[in-house]
């Protein structure tokens, strides 16, 4: 895990007291609330509907016990005795006082994190697959990649006013669990046939108002590129971003309005400008930073498949959540462990300070001291040795965080909606939990099997409706709450945006339209392995049409 060195204490430090003063001057007055706002949003600081809300950045998802026991402690002090964590992989208080701001800062800077660059046109926190170093799957951990970008993009003075918010993730495997097809740039380590490691190239995907999946521009970038890429990239959109309208600022956008084989050669001839500078990364570089996220020594613990066997036979809980919540590590003695953060009727993505406690404890005994977040909510502990699952799972149980539903319908992505947002035009928490509630039978959500349902509040997209299996949107209309459904997205490596189904439904209705959409798939699939992305892409929207609205459904 990467540790601040003394550049990044000082300028952390100095970020701080900096920020002090200012909330000094707005508190007594002297700035107004016009004048502190870009103040407060370079720090990570909104104002939500009913108070301030702080995003604290987790670098590529990526944390420590000692941070995760500070964030619970934040929670226990100067919030509301619990955290949201959110797709962008950082987690958000939602009830700090302005005048706790300050220390809150202050604290976390002591466990080397901060809120910098969480909000503003800038490049926002970069996210990485949260089992990244750890997967079975991967060519390379995608971490000290997001690491480079993350000391190449902080406060770079040519990036800090960007025409609007600009996002990057990358991942290390074939399979994508970090979205990096709707994301402004998406890298995806690979290694050509000679070996060499390298990276595909996407760019132009985002949701929001125009969703749009990314082009892939490059098959494979040597990494001692990526920086000089990237760069290019970012000076092209800065260049020609649109900034008279908001809403047209993304480099989607550009793409779409350019085209992708114009903008390709904008971006190439500006690589060419810098190419074998000092952007180029050389790989002691590569390999300092590397050391960092070096697998952990992990001893032999041959006798953790019997355990884990016996376990599962004694106990059809815990084997349900092996099943579901377990997954393949690199090293065949060991787990990866997803904490689901949906528990049924809960509020997605919420944990507790009694909960953070209890994963960082955890991670401390069994896991390395290592923690992720992942971009839908949940915390993973990625090096769980196969003989110590059953403690973990008695130990999770305590504080109810043993729901089995990883990949499953409960398992919900949900923004915090109008119960919290100014932007928002209605609910998305009460809504997850009632689906969550009609679903949570433990039989029900297996037999359904693998299905992602998001949830947003507003067009924004902050709950990635439009990469989702079933995505719900709330709109406003005439004052009343309703529900636009979408159908067949996913935000894997066969990436797609979902398609409306027809007119919206009401808060009322909207729990049974998902029902009636799970039993069309039940019974349109031909087998139960078929899942309900497979039917859909099979049989098309229409059935579902014809089960939502019946002989409406070809004028809606």
């Amino acid at each position: 895990m990467y540790r601040y060195d003394e550049f990044d204490r000082d300028f952390v430090a100095a970020r701080v007291e900096q920020f002090k003063d200012q909330v000094a001057r707005r508190l007594s007055g002297e700035l107004t609330e016009e004048q502190f706002r870009p103040l407060r949003l370079m720090n990570g600081l909104y104002l939500q509907l009913h108070a301030y809300m702080l995003r604290v950045a987790i670098p590529y998802g990526t944390l420590s016990g000692r941070q995760m026991r500070k964030l619970a402690h934040i929670a226990r002090t100067y919030d509301r005795n619990f955290g949201h964590f959110t797709t962008r992989q950082n987690i958000q208080f939602n009830w700090p006082a302005l005048k706790d701001v300050p220390r809150i800062l202050e604290e976390l800077a002591e466990v080397e994190m901060h809120a910098i660059q969480t909000s503003g046109n800038c490049i926002r926190n970069v996210t990485a697959d949260h089992f990244a170093g750890a997967a079975a799957d991967e060519v390379a951990d995608p971490r000290p990649y997001a690491e480079i970008l993350r000391q190449w993009s902080s406060l770079h003075p040519e990036f800090s006013y960007l025409p609007r918010k600009f996002k990057i993730a990358i991942i290390g495997a074939e399979h994508d669990r970090a979205a990096i097809q709707v994301h402004d740039i998406g890298l995806q380590l690979k290694r050509n046939e000679a070996g060499a490691l390298g990276l595909a190239v996407y760019i132009g995907g985002g949701q929001g108002r125009t969703p749009m999946v990314a082009k892939k521009i490059r098959d494979f970038l040597p990494v001692e590129e990526m920086l000089t890429y990237v760069t290019a990239i970012v000076r092209v959109y800065n260049l020609y971003g649109r900034r008279d309208n908001k809403y047209k600022a993304r480099i989607k956008i550009l793409v779409h309005e350019t085209g992708v084989d114009q903008l390709v050669r904008e971006i190439d001839a500006e690589w060419e400008q810098i190419r074998n500078g000092e952007l180029t990364l050389p790989q002691r570089d590569i390999e300092a930073i590397e050391n960092y996220f070096r697998l952990p020594d992990l001893p032999e613990r041959a006798e953790g498949w019997g355990i884990l066997a016996m376990a599962e036979r004694t106990d059809p809980d815990f084997a349900g959540w092996v099943r579901r919540n377990v997954t393949a590590h690199r090293n065949p003695d060991y787990a990866i462990v997803t904490i689901s953060l949906k528990p049924i009727g809960g509020i997605p993505g919420d944990a507790s300070s009694e909960q953070m406690d209890l994963v960082a404890d955890l991670a401390e005994a069994y896991s390395f001291d290592e923690i992720r977040v992942s971009h839908e909510q949940n915390l993973v502990l990625p090096h769980v040795a196969k003989a110590d699952l059953p403690a973990v799972y008695v130990r999770l149980k305590t504080v109810g965080l043993v729901t089995a539903n990883a990949g499953l319908i409960t398992d919900i992505i949900a923004c915090p909606g109008l119960d919290y947002c100014a932007l928002a035009n209605a609910r998305s928490i009460p809504v997850a939990q009632r689906i969550s509630e009609r679903f949570g039978d433990q039989q029900r959500q297996t037999e359904i099997g693998d299905l992602k349902i998001k949830i947003s509040g507003c067009i924004n997209a902050c709950g990635h409706h439009h990469v989702a299996h079933i995505g719900i949107l709330g709109v406003e209309k005439k004052g009343d709450e309703l529900y636009q459904i979408t159908l067949g997205g996913s935000a894997d490596e066969h990436a797609a945006i979902g398609e409306i189904t027809g007119r919206g439904f009401s808060s009322e209705e909207v729990v049974d339209a998902i029902e009636t959409i799970v039993n069309t798939y039940l019974g349109l699939r031909q087998s139960p392995e078929e899942t309900f992305l497979a039917v859909y892409r099979r049989v098309g929207m229409e059935p579902f049409r014809q089960a939502l609205y019946g002989e409406v459904s070809r004028a809606a």
